[in-house]
């Protein structure tokens, strides 16, 4: 199995974010590209050549379902798995996000010492049914 390193991670939240990020780079070890809006992911997403989005739900302009429709139209991108970050954790909702094709959904506010671990869990779930 393939180890998870490059995460394209989208939150609008400059707070969010910067916790993430710590999350996920200083203890996860993984490389992240950090976008503050879909426009953004659109624009980085080949160069970076993610394995994983962690896109949050709910964003100004492109919420997050409409930034993993957009990003699955890109090259190389319609396989890549996909996390969603939400505070809406109703179970129509989650059922919704799975139904895309998320491999998890970590729900907000979310422990920055598990965050990582949530993610190789998901990670390594996937692999194993693919």
């Amino acid at each position: 199995m393939t180890e998870l390193a490059r995460i394209l991670y989208v939150e609008d939240q400059p707070d969010i974010r910067a916790v993430t990020k710590v999350a996920l780079e200083k203890i996860g070890g993984f490389e992240l590209q950090i976008c503050s809006g879909g426009e953004e992911a659109l624009a980085s997403a080949e160069a970076f050549n993610p394995q994983l989005f962690l896109l949050d739900v709910m964003m100004p302009g492109m919420d997050g379902i409409e930034t993993l429709a957009a990003l699955q139209q890109l090259p190389g991108m319609k396989e890549v798995p996909v996390i969603f970050m939400t505070a809406k954790v109703q179970t129509n909702e989650v059922a919704e996000y799975m139904a895309l094709g998320a491999i998890d959904v970590i729900y907000k506010p979310f422990d920055p010492m598990a965050i990582s671990e949530q993610i190789k869990s998901a990670w390594q779930q996937f692999n194993a049914e693919s």
